[in-house]
């Protein structure tokens, strides 16, 4: 005999809900998740009547949901938002191209505006050149941390109140026990936080902090939402998989771990003797930072230097091998401190007149690049993007370890 659906609405169950273990029909499932959606924002106070607001879109479960989720509470509870789709293209052939034609879909479908901004049009790099570079390794920090910044870009540009980004609560649980892994206490007390942002820059918040993959999943499913599923074909080596894999096995043995950790990090307090990062801003491009140069920036400098392992390891560390590159390659080569790494063409950052100073060709053209000298402490050249202008012993520096 079909079990009921435990609200006695009289329809017959299509599902059990991850999260509660409730037997519920289509309708009320939907009810459920887009309500508890609701009461998170709504007890946050995530938003003001009359914000501009970007949905984060790429064009996957967690952002297509969001965004179908978000169009449906700003009409029946009347936020009185304005709604913009943000999309990042970094650049990974067969991969990035394909899902970017899913959120054109969406845009269509949902009726919202959609702005694309590419690593290459704001770094001069692609993801695929970056792996041929570092490898597959480390190919993650890369893109994440240029992707953090991409979206702070994209806001801008927009000139938008906020971002929300489709953040669900298993991503939350992994990152706590990434930064307990890696004993992070600045980011443990901050990553639970279901609205970031410090004074100046724009926030942003995660209307499904409490929601499950599953369910997200669930939702988009019976909703047949269009949504891209393939993997990304450069995270199957990122640490977070490992926190992935374990968080499951944990939800395998009781379902409410995913939340239990969540509240676990929420209350976390930290001793007052603790030393802790201030959040800043870079002193090159602006954007927000607990350094005094951004890991973004850092990272860039290593890439157009034909060191991509530069900004990779420990704050030290990294200021260290930051500081030996400069005198390897000379003064006058390396950006200065207080120079600023400007925004791509057409952007600009809250309140400057021209988008940034300029510290070379922006963005770095192929030309450009060939120009540069051989970084001759390593061996290799600075990248010339395949154009075989930066020969060095032989071969492209792209080719060279």
């Amino acid at each position: 005999m079909p079990m009921k659906c435990k609200t006695d609405c009289g329809k017959n169950a299509i599902l059990k809900r991850p999260k509660t273990g409730d037997a519920l029909c289509r309708q009320c499932f939907f009810w459920a998740f887009e309500t508890e959606v609701h009461n998170t924002v709504t007890a946050a106070g995530l938003f003001k009547r009359g914000q501009y607001v970007a949905v984060a879109a790429s064009g996957g479960k967690d952002s297509t949901v969001l965004a179908h989720v978000m169009k449906e509470l700003n009409e029946r509870y009347d936020y009185g938002l304005r709604l913009v789709l943000l999309s990042i293209d970094e650049g990974i052939t067969g991969y990035r191209d394909d899902s970017l034609e899913t959120v054109k879909r969406n845009r269509d479908q949902y009726g919202l505006p959609l702005t694309v901004l590419s690593y290459h049009d704001l770094y001069g790099w692609t993801m695929d050149d970056i792996v041929r570079q570092v490898g597959l390794r480390n190919n993650c920090t890369f893109c994440g941390v240029f992707r953090r910044q991409a979206l702070d870009r994209g806001a801008a540009l927009l000139g938008v109140d906020q971002i929300v980004t489709g953040h669900n609560a298993d991503d939350i649980a992994e990152t706590v026990i990434m930064n307990v892994l890696r004993g992070d206490i600045a980011r443990l007390q901050r990553c639970t936080a279901i609205c970031t942002g410090t004074e100046g820059s724009i926030p942003r918040s995660k209307p499904f902090k409490y929601t499950y993959e599953k369910e997200i999943v669930m939702y988009a499913y019976f909703k047949k939402l269009d949504y891209f599923s393939t993997e990304c074909i450069y995270s199957p080596n990122a640490y977070r998989g490992h926190a992935r894999a374990f968080l499951k096995d944990l939800e395998a043995i009781r379902a409410t771990s995913i939340i239990d950790i969540i509240h676990s990090g929420e209350s976390l307090a930290v001793r007052d003797a603790a030393r802790l990062p201030a959040q800043g801003t870079c002193t090159r491009c602006g954007y927000i930072s607990s350094q005094a140069v951004c890991k973004a920036c850092v990272l860039l400098e290593g890439l157009n230097q034909g060191q991509p392992r530069l900004g990779i390891g420990k704050c030290s560390k990294v200021r260290e091998r930051l500081q030996q590159a400069r005198r390897e390659v000379g003064p006058g080569d390396a950006l200065k401190a207080g120079e600023t790494l400007p925004p791509a063409a057409g952007v600009r950052r809250s309140g400057d007149a021209d988008g940034g100073q300029t510290a070379g060709p922006w963005p770095p053209s192929e030309t450009s690049r060939a120009d540069r000298p051989h970084n001759t402490a390593t061996g290799a050249a600075r990248c010339c993007g395949g154009a075989g202008a930066c020969i060095a012993d032989g071969a492209c520096a792209r080719d060279i370890p």
